[in-house]
């Protein structure tokens, strides 16, 4: 009898095993919240005016061994996990650190297909650049102190435009503007002129976008606002995004950074409105995505 009890009792634990086992396998994968604070960590380090270089590259080596941690103890398993993790290896100094950018980006797009795939091209630009070798995409650009900004040597013949523009990289045409606009005047110059945000709103609405002598693309005035965004000032940050948001009303990701900033500033109505409509004019845009359903 008591050989009896212990087998149904074995049984009994098995068959709870099991089905426990079965409910944790089958729950779906969540983004690991501390990658997600490291990558923000990581952008947050780029975006402030001045940057101290020696306190960045420090933070970095500590970012990738985290990384590594948290590769080893299976804890690196969304796609966004690892693009998260792909971007602190992209900003490491070696062929090592961007092989694993590469390596890691390639899982990420494995795991979801319409995961944005610049972050990859960018990382074998990179790594081919590291082993000496031109780049194919064309995502690099150098400068050497006191001159102009250059395309890093590309060779063209190994990818089309086509191929390009799939991974969200521009033309070779949309390259060589690209080099003519790193090239004027940052916009954050005007503040070191003294000049205020409403100031420098009214010299940017009064440039011609063809011939400027500041960099008011798009990504430009995107940039600006984040950088004010890194030393504390969101409102004047606002005021950038949203006139971003007017002289490029077809720009997804002018709203999206709208967005962003309204939501820094507790403006939450307004926030979701402004990520709704960068989702209206990219159904692609997951970041949107996640914030209008995480604010629901």
């Amino acid at each position: 009898m008591k050989n009896i009890i212990s087998i149904i009792l074995i049984l009994v634990l098995t068959s709870c095993k099991t089905n426990k086992e079965k409910e944790i396998s089958e729950s779906p994968l969540t983004d690991n919240t501390e990658l997600i604070e490291i990558y923000k960590n990581d952008q947050a380090d780029r975006r402030i005016e001045n940057i101290d270089w020696s306190v960045v590259s420090k933070n970095d080596s500590l970012r990738e061994v985290r990384i590594y941690q948290l590769l080893d103890s299976n804890k690196v398993r969304t796609s966004k996990d690892y693009h998260n993790a792909a971007m602190i290896f992209q900003h490491g100094g070696d062929s090592v650190a961007y092989g694993m950018a590469v390596k890691l980006m390639r899982k990420s797009i494995e795991l979801d297909s319409t995961a944005n795939k610049w972050l990859l091209a960018a990382a074998i630009d990179r790594n081919l650049i590291s082993r000496n070798k031109p780049q194919i995409y064309g995502t690099q650009y150098f400068r050497m102190r006191g001159k102009p900004w250059e395309l890093r040597k590309i060779d063209t013949t190994q990818i089309s435009d086509e191929k390009r523009i799939e991974y969200g990289v521009e033309t070779l045409a949309e390259q060589r503007e690209k080099v003519k606009r790193m090239n004027r005047k940052k916009i954050s110059e005007l503040l070191v002129q003294g000049k205020s945000i409403d100031n420098v709103v009214k010299i940017i609405k009064s440039q011609n976008k063809t011939d400027s002598e500041f960099d008011i693309s798009e990504s430009g005035i995107n940039s600006f606002g984040y950088s004010l965004i890194g030393q504390g000032k969101n409102k004047e940050a606002l005021k950038i995004f949203k006139l971003n948001t007017e002289l490029y009303p077809n720009g997804f990701n002018t709203y999206d950074s709208y967005g962003e900033c309204l939501l820094l500033l507790g403006k939450k109505e307004e926030g979701i409105k402004a990520y709704k409509k960068s989702l209206e004019l990219n159904s692609k845009n997951k970041n949107a995505k996640t914030i209008i359903e995480q604010n629901k």
